[in-house]
């Protein structure tokens, strides 16, 4: 067991587990916009999946690091697999109603609330510190390579029958599920302390928050994320926009999905063979300005290629900001805690995607998708200049060699009171 190489199988899970996320967000979005015709509902669906994000932050935190990491995930992953077979029968059996994608939504994001804050720290635990950088980018390529193998996927199937890209999704799970159990013990054990089956108080349960609270880098890059990619929720939209204004059907919108993967992959490459080395803090707003930017050109075009490189140019500056938090946030957090600071983590960024999603959906019907997109890529753009004056600590960030270890003792106790 202890001679399993814990990076690629880890790295293989994420893979696997990002194509079923994908798949089974482009058919959902696809499928819930063709039965109602109403950009609402693709809002609604991001708020369902986010709820469970929230509302379980704090238990799924917990039980990330008070058990083997590697065992939660793959239980959440087992019930991810078990919500896409039960996307697969709704779709089979012809349903025309919105409502039972809303119930399995939200039992999916159920599944995501506990898998993120166990598997995002397996990461940090397989590697020195010396080399998460180079690992992070290596799991972020693995992500956004998932993000563009699933979508296309199942557009492609979508074109097949409506449970096709589900079943697709389900044996993607199936496979994460798989390779997170082969992962060694210790990977996922290490921070367990030996108390850890004694009854929790609630000043443990919130000491992620503490933490994050008082490390305003940290707090400043998972704040700006949030903030950012809250207003910028073109994603969101693209079935709307792959119907109503770009014309391309199911296939496109497939393809425009998988644009910005393809973007965020190729930024990703670059980053794992010239890792970033100076200016880490200033290149971060850079990225997010950058992102707005491109959400801006996306709302405007009227041309499938132009919306294509709008798409690569918006995910590949999201990619170096993915890049710099996923690095920034386990360097600066103490072991036992990241299981707690990832679940925090969490609500900010499925709270930047999937409520984003909701307020990119209601602005849609609102004022059309088109201004909805716009206006958000200007409001993401106006983040970057304010987060840089508000969080000088993160501004001033140099290099990832220079930040404090989170690992010393009068760290942990002072994060633990």
């Amino acid at each position: 067991m202890s001679r399993r190489r814990p990076v690629p199988l880890l790295l293989g899970a994420e893979f696997s587990a990002g194509i079923a996320r994908a798949a089974l967000a482009t058919a959902l979005g696809w499928q819930a916009y063709q039965r109602s015709h109403d950009p609402l509902v693709l809002g609604l669906l991001g708020l369902v999946e986010f709820l469970p994000a929230l509302l379980l932050a704090l238990p799924a935190g917990h039980v990330a690091d008070r058990h083997d990491r590697r065992l939660v995930a793959a239980c959440a992953s087992a019930a991810a697999m078990a919500v896409a077979l039960l996307l697969a029968l709704d779709a089979a059996s012809g349903d025309s109603e919105v409502w039972p994608l809303y119930v399995l939504a939200f039992c999916g994001g159920v599944a995501m609330a506990f898998e993120v804050p166990a598997f995002n720290p397996l990461f940090a635990a397989s590697v020195p510190a010396a080399g998460l950088a180079r690992v992070i980018s290596l799991s972020s390529v693995a992500w956004q390579s998932a993000t563009i193998v699933g979508p296309v996927t199942a557009g492609a199937l979508q074109t097949v029958s409506d449970p096709a890209p589900y079943l697709a999704g389900a044996a993607a799970s199936l496979i994460a599920t798989v390779l997170l159990v082969a992962v060694p013990r210790e990977i996922g054990t290490a921070h367990v302390p030996e108390d850890g089956h004694e009854t929790a108080t609630w000043r443990d349960v919130t000491a992620g928050i503490r933490f994050v609270r008082d490390t305003p880098a940290l707090l400043g890059a998972i704040s700006l994320d949030l903030a950012a990619v809250l207003f910028g929720g073109a994603t969101a939209l693209l079935p709307v926009f792959s119907t109503d204004v770009l014309h391309v059907g199911a296939d496109g919108n497939g393809l425009l999905r998988a644009a910005g993967g393809l973007g965020a992959i190729t930024v990703g490459i670059a980053l794992s063979a010239w890792p970033l080395r100076r200016r880490v803090g200033v290149i971060l707003f850079v990225a997010v300005f950058t992102f707005g930017a491109a959400t801006v050109v996306f709302g405007l075009s009227t041309s499938f290629p132009l919306s294509l490189a709008a798409l690569f140019v918006l995910a590949g500056a999201d990619m170096i900001s993915v890049l710099i938090r996923g690095t920034l946030s386990p360097l600066l957090t103490p072991p036992a805690l990241r299981g707690r600071v990832s679940a925090l983590e969490s609500v900010f960024i499925r709270g930047s995607n999937e409520l984003g999603a909701f307020e990119s959906g209601v602005a849609a019907a609102l004022i059309g998708a088109v201004s909805a997109v716009v206006l958000g890529g200007i409001a993401s753009m106006a983040v970057a200049i304010l987060w840089c004056l508000w969080f000088p600590s993160l501004r001033h960030v140099d290099r990832f060699e220079d930040l404090p270890d989170p690992t010393a003792a009068e760290t942990t106790r002072a994060a633990a009171r």
